[in-house]
């Protein structure tokens, strides 16, 4: 070890001593160790190493350098005066006395991120004033020397995740034996060699052992010097393990430049090389973590030292490996991407020159002029306006930056639209007429209204000025009546739905300031249909959302309001666009659910349903015609009988529209589709095949069918496939008519397909019969749809005491509601209702009144029944698993329960409905259309209803009220003289 650290210490001193003071090779020798030799190979780089965190500084290991040292210090001392403020500026150290091995006591300077190796520099930072001015006065009085020790994690701690801002103000404000216990006890004797304001270089001599404490504020410690464990310098092993640490280093150098600046700085300043000197020097100079390098600090045994040193250093090695793969990769990555880049600038200069190509911009301008020339006449000025500002800026912009994508959409946006472009319109009332009655059948008073609203455009030039609402149940052709009105006048058609819709920015369009604006859907709408008078179409309004990026109910009002969109601002465009010659049709399923600001600018018209009848004309005039083409079916194939068609509306769509009734025939006719494939398919060309079909409920129903020898696309591919179609293929499936050959007939399970087939030659094929027609009536119906969905609404043939049927209104059109009314005790003072059916509170409180005013009325027409005082009613409402509300049910709850307490039915065919206050007053109801259809689907013969709904009735198609009597009540003593009579039994 070195005693006096006076010429050798810092290499930037080290360069401006005499050479004589250079160190000088042990036992007069060049150089004492091949390793040294090996490691001088290596010197390469700069002298950039001064600037790192931590410098090598060389000391001789042997006494036989005495002399050496000696000639040194005379030289330094005889200099001392003139650099002086050399020394200072460069670090360089002065003779010192006491010799550092006569340091038993030193201030404990805590290192929070790696430890001090002796022979290199560290910078720190000192922020305990009374720490800092401690270290001052040792440097004043000679005594240049601290301990450096490393600070342990605190426990429960994760090294790698702690900061060091967090792990150094914890350690700053630890004092005395709370600093000695994060401490760890081996360390570096290091002396002090500049001090500026805070930062304090420090430069390592030796380890060194805490064994006590001296002092708490600033710590100092008693320390033991620590030597290396004696070994062999020509142990093979140890030989060998310094010559890979040196080949590893080596290795390194290749890729880390980092390293080359070390490895610079070591062998320049080196002065007797050996083993422990260059553990430490790998140790130090590694990327490790700081708790491996305290075990390199803290290892005395050579070897083990070497070792662990060799491992840091492996592990480096692999780190620069991935270091240089990233970094290559990255490089060919950038430079294939700027290499393309240069390809393509050079290309498009060619192409240029060679009038191939106009340069982008350009080329984007003359197509937005060709565009807006054609418009020209039509535009209104402020859009010309707009586009010659955004063309003129288009201009000066880079074509690489992204305000040029910008403006590049925004003029693509504004030179597409229709400006002024307007189609011709069709006034023409029995054109509209002849369109409406081919697509829809029905609903008279609708096409009324739609004939007015034309015949009203006729007169004034224009149709412009409301906006209609088409609402009604599901299925009864909203949309395909707005498709119709379009068609009638000659109008693009264009449909959105904005069921759900919760973002205004989808009506109104995003700002162009933010990534991937769009316009909104009116801006789109147009673009699409190419003219600035179409019919949009506003599906499913009822269904608005309200989310967090606005309300679109209070947006639509602009777009709707003839007032204001005349002027319409989307967002995007940021122009104003003249939206009053769209025609805008809305529709809905409840228009309760429609906001009142938005419902007051519509004009509502109600679709409330089709009645059996109306469905019978719409399936064979529209909806069959239309299957039958879907699914290739000739119509001399297929016979639908009245009777099976009238039984698929009654037992299986009840519902108000026909959509259902849709799918359950597209269900038949699919099935038979598969029965006529099967047919071709699986029958030989030779065989003249004949089928008896039986069916669940009847097996008189026969159907014959044949191969048509004239349909060669059936035939061919039957010859081809009859002998190697496997005969699970063909195995019929139960409850499903299905065509089978002899050879299938054989092995098929099914009970309703018994084949018979005749063949008189293999070679005779009959061309000449046709496919006869498959029947589907009541009988076999259920073998194509199933078992009826729906039963009869009338449960009872005769009304018992106590039940009274009511005519309720649902979002699905109207259906009939029994109020059931029993008795569940009888006593004096039991007096009580109890309501079961899923009630709402709306019809739980209709029954509290009905209960009211039925023992009123008892009360007057017979005195002296106490039945209500003194029993215990149970009211129930069929249908438990339905939620049911509303007040209409009043006046049918107040029957019940006086049938039930004068023991008395009502009459035979008899509905009701009616909202009931306490003084006995009927108030009007809703759902006219609904429920008297559905009166007519149960059978029912008589209807009461409130005199407020006459003007309801009224408006009512003639085939709806035809067969029914009404009758129109004030209070409920009329309902009483209907149901009743005049007078109840004694």
């Amino acid at each position: 070890m070195l005693r006096a650290l006076s010429s050798s210490c810092f290499h930037a001193r080290f360069r401006s001593l005499p050479p004589r003071f250079a160190p000088k090779p042990c036992n007069g020798t060049e150089a004492k160790s091949p390793v040294l030799r090996i490691l001088g190979s290596l010197t390469v780089g700069d002298h950039s190493a001064l600037r790192r965190s931590a410098f090598f500084c060389s000391k001789s290991g042997s006494d036989s350098d005495e002399a050496v040292e000696a000639r040194a210090a005379e030289e330094v001392n005889a200099e001392a005066a003139s650099e002086e403020v050399e020394s200072k500026a460069a670090g360089a150290i002065v003779p010192t006395n006491p010799r550092p091995e006569d340091c038993l006591s030193v201030i404990a300077l805590p290192l929070p991120h790696r430890p001090l190796f002796p022979g290199f520099y560290m910078p720190i930072y000192v922020k305990d004033q009374k720490l800092l001015a401690a270290l001052i006065e040792n440097r004043k009085r000679s005594a240049p020397y601290a301990g450096a020790f490393l600070v342990k994690d605190e426990t429960g701690t994760d090294p790698s995740t702690i900061s060091g801002s967090d792990s150094e103000k914890s350690i700053y404000d630890l004092k005395g034996k709370e600093l000695l216990k994060r401490l760890h006890d081996v360390g570096t004797l290091a002396q002090i060699t500049s001090i500026q304001g805070d930062q304090v270089v420090l430069i390592g001599h030796r380890r060194l052992r805490i064994t006590g404490m001296v002092e708490e504020d600033p710590l100092t410690v008693k320390v033991d010097h620590l030597k290396e464990k004696p070994y062999d310098k020509d142990d093979d092993v140890i030989k060998a393990t310094s010559f890979e640490v040196i080949s590893t280093l080596r290795d390194v150098l290749k890729t880390s430049s980092l390293w080359k600046d070390h490895v610079q700085t070591y062998t320049q300043h080196i002065g007797d090389f050996n083993f422990p000197r260059l553990a430490d020097f790998g140790a130090a100079i590694s990327g490790a973590n700081k708790l491996l390098c305290q075990q390199v600090l803290e290892e005395l045994d050579v070897y083990k030292r070497l070792k662990l040193t060799l491992e840091l250093l492996k592990k480096e090695m692999e780190i620069s490996k991935l270091q240089q793969s990233i970094a290559k990769a990255i490089e060919e990555k950038i430079s294939g991407e700027q290499r393309r880049y240069l390809l393509n600038e050079q290309l498009k200069a060619i192409k240029k020159e060679l009038g191939l190509e106009t340069d982008d911009k350009t080329a984007l301008s003359a197509k937005f002029r060709e565009r807006i020339e054609e418009k020209r006449a039509k535009c209104p000025p402020h859009i010309l306006q707009v586009i010659e500002e955004e063309l003129a800026k288009l201009l000066f912009l880079e074509p690489s930056s992204s305000e040029f994508n910008v403006t590049r959409n925004y003029l693509d946006w504004l030179t597409v639209l229709p400006w002024g472009n307007y189609s011709d319109e069709n006034f023409d009332v029995h054109h509209a007429q002849k369109i409406l009655d081919e697509d829809h059948y029905g609903l008279s008073d609708v096409k009324e209204r739609i004939l007015e609203f034309i015949a009203v455009g006729k007169l004034r030039g224009m149709s412009q000025g409301k906006i209609i609402c088409l609402s009604g149940p599901p299925g009864v052709g909203k949309t395909s009546i707005g498709r119709s009105i379009a068609r009638a006048l000659n109008r693009k058609f264009y449909r959105f739905s904005v069921g759900g819709l919760a973002d205004v920015a989808e009506i109104k369009g995003h700002r162009r300031t933010y990534v991937g604006a769009m316009p909104g859907k009116m801006v789109q709408c147009l673009k699409a249909v190419g003219t600035a008078n179409p019919l949009v179409l506003i599906d499913e309004i009822d269904k608005l959302g309200r989310g967090h990026h606005g309300d679109p109910a209070s947006a639509l009002l602009e777009l709707l309001d003839p007032e204001q969109n005349a002027n319409f601002l989307d967002h995007y465009l940021d122009v104003p666009i003249d939206l009053s010659k769209v025609l805008f049709v809305c529709t809905a399923n409840v228009i309760e659910m429609i906001p009142n600001p938005l419902m007051d600018r519509m004009e509502n018209i109600a679709i409330a349903g089709y009645i059996t009848d109306e469905k019978m004309h719409i399936a064979r005039d529209y909806l069959e015609k239309n299957i039958q083409e879907t699914c290739g079916i000739k119509p001399e194939q297929v016979e639908v009988t009245d009777r099976a068609l009238l039984a698929l509306i009654e037992n299986y769509c009840r519902e108000a529209g026909v959509r259902n009734l849709q799918k359950q025939i597209e269900k038949i006719y699919r099935k038979i589709a598969l029965q006529l494939v099967r047919q071709g398919v699986t029958i030989e060309p030779a065989q003249d095949v004949s089928i008896q079909e039986g069916t669940k409920e009847s097996g008189d129903a026969q159907v014959a069918t044949k191969l048509d020898g004239d349909d060669e696309k059936l035939r061919e591919p039957a010859a081809e496939a009859a002998s190697t179609m496997p005969e699970e293929a063909t195995e019929a499936v139960e409850g499903q008519p299905v065509l089978q050959s002899d050879s299938i007939a054989a092995t098929s399970q099914s009970p309703q397909s018994e084949v018979k087939v005749d063949s008189d030659s293999a070679n005779e094929v009959e061309v000449d019969k046709p496919v006869e027609k498959v029947i589907v009536d009541c009988h076999n119906l259920a073998d194509f749809v199933g078992k009826p969905v729906f039963q009869a609404e009338r449960i009872y043939t005769q009304t018992p005491v106590g039940v009274v049927m009511g005519l309720a209104w649902t979002a699905m059109g109207g259906s009939t509601l029994y109020i059931e009314t029993t008795n569940v005790e009888e006593g004096e003072g039991k007096g009580a209702l109890v309501l079961t059916g899923q009630l709402g509170d709306v019809m739980k409180e209709s029954a509290q009144i009905a209960h009211t005013v039925a023992r009123a009325i008892l009360l007057e027409k017979d005195p002296e029944n106490k039945f209500f005082a003194n029993s215990k009613l149970h009211l129930h409402v069929p249908a438990g698993a339905t939620p049911k509300d509303g007040p209409s049910a009043g006046c049918t709850m107040i029957t019940s329960m006086l049938s039930l307490a004068m023991n008395r039915p009502v009459k035979e065919d008899f509905a009701m409905t009616g909202e009931v206050t306490l003084t006995g007053r009927i108030l009007p109801i809703g759902g006219v259309k609904e429920k008297t259809i559905a009166a007519r689907r149960s059978g029912v013969k008589t209807i009461i209803f409130p005199s407020a709904n006459r003007r309801d009735y009224d408006e009512l198609p003639p085939h709806v009220k035809e067969g029914l009597q009404f009758h129109f009540v004030d209070t409920y003593s009329e309902i009483f003289e209907l149901a009743f009579g005049s007078e109840p039994e004694k």
